[in-house]
């Protein structure tokens, strides 16, 4: 659960520290307070979108910071989006989010203390809290939303895996038949195109994947023909032949014959003869290597070696242009069109044959579609009876519901979307002799926070958090309705930890904990503060929403009676 919420530079909110306790609270205060402020804050935990306007005027960052303890449910599904990337709960089970943002528009994210992407940010705040805004129930007037909520209802994560798994088959193969249909709709163009881009490249006669690095070699060599020839002569001449002159190899070579004259008569002759012979030895290959590599590149007329070169290279670029960045991925683009050119040459057959392998991957897609509307079916009807039982303790006695799930066909095949074939829907009628339509097409404020409600109560425990915050769930509904709003929140407290803003004093009555926000003046400007209230503080709070300015005798005695009654519940 929410153990704590650290605020601090949030609009109005300069530092604010709050603790939470198990089971249900809920935080009230007067318009502009900070109830708002707190509940910005905990979505820029969740890795909501954050803007400069949130961060107090005259600061330049703004951090909102977390402490959740966690259970061994709650590791385990931590574990499960964060993967092994050394992210976990400490020795106390305890886990920390932190977002900050500055004014220079960056927004940063840590875990533990560890910097983390925002895109995981977003992925593990949901398994440690849920947040209920009043725009997202506005979500759940989208019936795409419908679907997702049966099949967490019904536990269908694994069913859904396996269909992805055949789903992306399925995408694959009518991708290649789509692919090919739409070539061999234009089979001449294309094969007159391919077999231009197949002759092209083999009048280039590529063969070496290396010949590009070669040619810009030899390139450089004939570039450097005339500085070749010169040093080259002047290495040959100086080393091994010279008509005007001894050269190196001639004169090592009379010292060895003086050598060997010695060697009787010198300690290590035959030894000191041995080097002095591979030296000339070692002199003359050095003369022979680098005039024999030179020379003969720029042998005979290096201008028209240059320009074969040049041409050569200009081909190639060409092709790579047009082809790849280097010769190899010319040579595998070859490949590709020649696959190509057969595949439309026989394109009836290999049409044929994707057909079959797309029919086999749409029947097998379908089957396991066809296990999660089976799953939805049965879900189905658990979540209406369970739906209809918590709408009708919400004040809606002539309610009827439904979910429907149809598998919409077209040209006699199911159509398959990412989380299988079925159109889900929820259908209500909440007066009597109303038909049945989709929740979002009838639901006014009202009836939408309590449907809200009936699905969080519904789906209790079968989401990852734990924590649950709503705002304002009683918006659109006073009186009896917000009483029972009230108690349906203090049961759910009963196994999940429930914090909710609320302007009703029905469903303030009924918490377990009273959390005030206040608003006060400190150096001339406007500060929130937060403090748990009890006793007569909070009865003059509930007194306060029931009266509004004026409070009087007759509400404060109301007040005192509601707590009275729910503190016995």
């Amino acid at each position: 659960m929410l153990l704590n919420l650290y605020i601090e530079n949030i609009a109005v909110a300069k530092k604010l520290d709050i603790s939470f306790d198990s089971g249900f609270t809920v935080m009230t205060g007067k318009t502009g307070a900070g109830k708002s402020v707190i509940i910005d804050s905990m979505l820029l935990l969740c890795g909501a979108k954050a803007g400069r306007e949130l961060i107090r005027t005259g600061e330049e960052k703004a951090t909102v910071t977390g402490l959740f303890s966690c259970s061994k449910e709650t590791s385990e599904a931590l574990s499960r989006v964060l993967g092994d990337q050394g992210l976990e709960p400490d020795e106390n089970g305890e886990i920390q989010l932190q977002r900050t943002i500055s004014q220079d528009g960056r927004s940063t994210a840590r875990l533990n203390g560890r910097s983390i992407p925002l895109a995981l940010l977003r992925q593990a705040a949901p398994v440690l809290m849920e947040i209920q805004t009043q725009g997202e129930r506005d979500e759940y007037a989208d019936r795409q939303t419908y679907g997702p909520i049966l099949d967490i209802y019904g536990g269908s994560e694994e069913l859904l895996r396996k269909y992805g798994e055949k789903y992306a088959v399925y995408l694959s193969a009518r991708s290649r038949r789509d692919e090919l249909e739409q070539s061999l709709s234009e089979k001449e163009m294309m094969l007159d195109i391919l077999r231009y881009q197949k002759k092209e490249i083999d009048q280039a006669k590529l063969s070496d994947e290396n010949e590009e690095a070669k040619l810009d070699i030899l390139r450089n060599k004939l570039r450097s023909a005339e500085k070749i020839s010169k040093y080259t002569s002047v290495i040959n001449r100086a080393l091994l032949y010279s008509e005007k002159g001894s050269t190196a190899t001639y004169l090592i070579e009379r010292a060895e014959a003086a050598l060997e004259q010695l060697c009787d008569v010198l300690e290590n002759g035959e030894e000191l003869l041995e080097r002095l012979r591979n030296c000339r030895i070692e002199v003359g290959d050095i003369a022979e290597t680098v005039c024999g590599a030179l020379e003969s590149d720029v042998r005979g007329d290096p201008s028209q070696k240059l320009e074969q070169v040049e041409n050569r290279l200009a081909v190639i670029d060409r092709l790579k242009r047009k082809y790849g960045g280097s010769v190899g991925e010319i040579i595998k683009k070859r490949s590709d069109i020649t696959k190509k050119i057969s595949d439309l040459e026989d394109g009836d057959f290999r049409l044929a044959e994707l057909n079959r392998e797309l029919d086999q991957a749409e029947a097998e897609a379908c089957a396991a579609a066809e296990e999660i509307s089976a799953k939805r079916r049965e879900s189905g009807s658990r979540f209406t009876e369970e739906l209809i039982g918590s709408l009708r303790q919400l004040d809606m006695p002539k309610v009827r519901f439904r979910v429907s799930v149809e598998q919409p066909m077209e040209n006699g095949h199911h159509v398959l979307h990412p989380d299988g074939y079925d159109d889900v829907d929820f259908l209500i009628s909440v007066n009597t002799g109303e038909d049945l339509q989709s929740v979002g097409r009838v639901s006014s404020g009202g009836e939408l926070s309590r449907i809200t409600l009936a699905i969080k109560t519904a789906l209790a425990g079968k989401n990852d958090s734990e924590t649950i915050v709503f705002d304002e769930i009683d918006t659109g509904v006073s009186g009896g309705t917000s009483e029972r709003i009230g108690m349906m929140l203090k049961a759910l407290s009963k196994d999940l930890q429930i914090i909710a803003v609320t302007h009703s004093s029905q469903v303030a009555s009924t918490a377990d904990h009273h959390l005030l926000i206040e608003k006060r003046e400190e150096d001339g400007r406007t500060e929130s503060s937060v403090r748990e209230i009890e006793g007569e503080d909070r009865i003059a709070e509930i007194a306060r929403i029931i009266g509004g300015i004026n409070v009087t005798e007759k509400q404060t005695a109301a007040a005192v009676e509601m707590l009275g009654k729910n503190s016995k519940e």
